[in-house]
């Protein structure tokens, strides 16, 4: 039986952005052995990450706190804490914090090694 893979948020490979933080706790990059990717997201009040696809794989985004308005395709949603929502691969997507504080989400991607395709300007993590 293969060990755990155990990882902390204080240990996590941080990557700063223009619009927020992203935290990776688990992933093909950090964790030997992985075969999905977690981190968690932090976008600023008044930003949004750029429009963005993955086309390796889905992604599950669960809300600790903050809202925002969660662009999927041709729909936007409004989120708020406790609220999950699969974004299924290869499709364009957008979160933009609504709340007076900046939105936190948990995310786990069905890939070890998710790829990115930027759909507009600016940086992606």
């Amino acid at each position: 039986m293969p060990e755990p893979l155990i990882s902390s948020l204080d240990e996590a490979i941080a990557v700063e952005t223009s619009w927020g933080r992203v935290a990776w706790l688990i992933s093909g990059e950090v964790t030997e052995g992985a075969e999905q990717t977690f981190g968690i997201v932090t976008i600023a009040t008044g930003h949004a990450n750029p429009l963005h696809l993955h086309p390796n794989c889905e992604e599950v985004l669960y809300v600790l706190s903050g809202a925002c308005e969660h662009r999927v395709g041709d729909l936007t949603v409004e989120m708020r804490p406790g609220q999950a929502i699969c974004i299924p691969r290869g499709t364009p997507h957008q979160a933009r914090t609504t709340s007076t504080e900046p939105l936190v989400v948990a995310v786990s991607f069905s890939s070890p090694n998710r790829q990115v395709v930027n759909l507009e300007d600016g940086d992606v993590a």
